[in-house]
């Protein structure tokens, strides 16, 4: 291994980078400047392009990059980028730009032929638990690569990149939705796909959420269709989908609009609610320390197991964090 300036003509551009393959996939199999780069900062909105409009002017200002990308020479001599293809794209643009600049070569960490096992932990540990990220559908996409395609196994995958296998396996599943359903929806629409809708499939892995669709005679393509329509407003309101879908008036109001304006519904159809906003903290605390010691144990297998019960169970897990932040708050010097 070693750095070395390499001329940045010289350098293959990292085509399974899930953000540059998707674009690929999407847009056909010509490669442009222009394609990358809106491949490297499309897929994480506008988060993305600021960072990469950041790094583009630290690198002009400092007439350089701090970090050396890392490549791989493999046995014909041909280097490609492992880590390191927004770096080298902002070079070649500057080098269009620029041809008088700094810009026709550029430091690198040179591996000679890697394993492809090698390669896998670069790019994981790099933008899954690095400090340069891919964005959450790009990191799904990645895993779904190393689980269905190349059949790894989820052991080795753990190994490289830690984790759970629940948590690998979420991210697989969302994209395998998103894709599944998402992709095909959108295009029927006459839509773009945008993988910033992704964190919305991530919530749909939520069991509650999936048994709720099937007792209400839905399915993933009901959901694909409420994204593509704009019905789920936002990921986090996802959540609220088996209490919305239980209520007839708020299912009515989602439908026609958002699930944001479906709660709505469901918050002034609670009963009982009369004269709590009257109370003091202290009676509703001692009320509730009561209810709590008396609570039926059908109660808790409802909350653990019916997706009817799935809002009021995240009014439980609502309750329990703001309590634990008062809780810290009192306790703290």
């Amino acid at each position: 291994m070693d750095y070395i300036k390499i001329p940045i003509d010289n350098i293959e551009l990292d085509l399974e980078n899930p953000r540059i393959k998707q674009w690929l996939e999407m847009y056909g199999d010509e490669i442009t400047s222009e394609g990358i780069a809106l491949a490297l900062t499309a897929s994480g909105g506008n988060a993305n392009t600021s960072t990469y409009t950041s790094l583009k002017e630290s690198i002009r200002v400092n007439k350089g990059i701090i970090n050396p990308i890392i490549v791989n020479r493999d046995k014909n001599g041909k280097l490609v980028v492992i880590e390191g293809n927004t770096r080298l794209q902002i070079y070649k643009e500057f080098a269009i730009a620029d041809p008088e600049g700094p810009w026709k070569e550029i430091i690198a960490m040179v591996y000679d032929d890697l394993e492809s096992r090698a390669i896998h932990a670069i790019r994981l540990q790099t933008h899954l638990v690095g400090p340069r990220d891919w964005d959450p559908f790009s990191k799904a996409k990645y895993l779904n690569q190393l689980c269905n395609v190349d059949k790894l196994p989820m052991s080795m995958i753990i190994s490289f990149c830690g984790g759970k296998s629940a948590e690998i396996r979420k991210l697989i599943d969302a994209y395998t939705d998103m894709t599944m359903y998402y992709f095909p929806a959108a295009k029927e629409a006459e839509m773009d796909p945008d993988p910033r809708e992704f964190s919305k499939f991530a919530e749909l892995q939520n069991t509650g959420i999936k048994q709720a669709l099937v007792v209400h005679k839905l399915s993933k393509d009901d959901f694909a269709k409420w994204v593509v329509n704009g019905n789920i407003d936002t990921a986090q309101n996802v959540r609220r989908l088996p209490a919305i879908l239980s209520n007839t008036l708020a299912r009515e109001a989602f439908q026609k609009s958002t699930i944001s304006e479906a709660v709505k519904y469901l918050n002034s159809s609670e009963k009982g609610t009369k004269g709590i906003s009257d109370a003091s903290m202290n009676d509703l605390v001692m009320e509730l320390i009561q209810r709590c010691r008396n609570v039926e144990y059908k109660y808790i297998k409802a909350l653990r197991n019916d997706p009817r019960y799935e809002d009021q169970k995240n009014n439980i897990t609502e309750l329990v964090h703001e309590l634990q932040e008062i809780s810290a708050d009192i306790e703290s010097e």
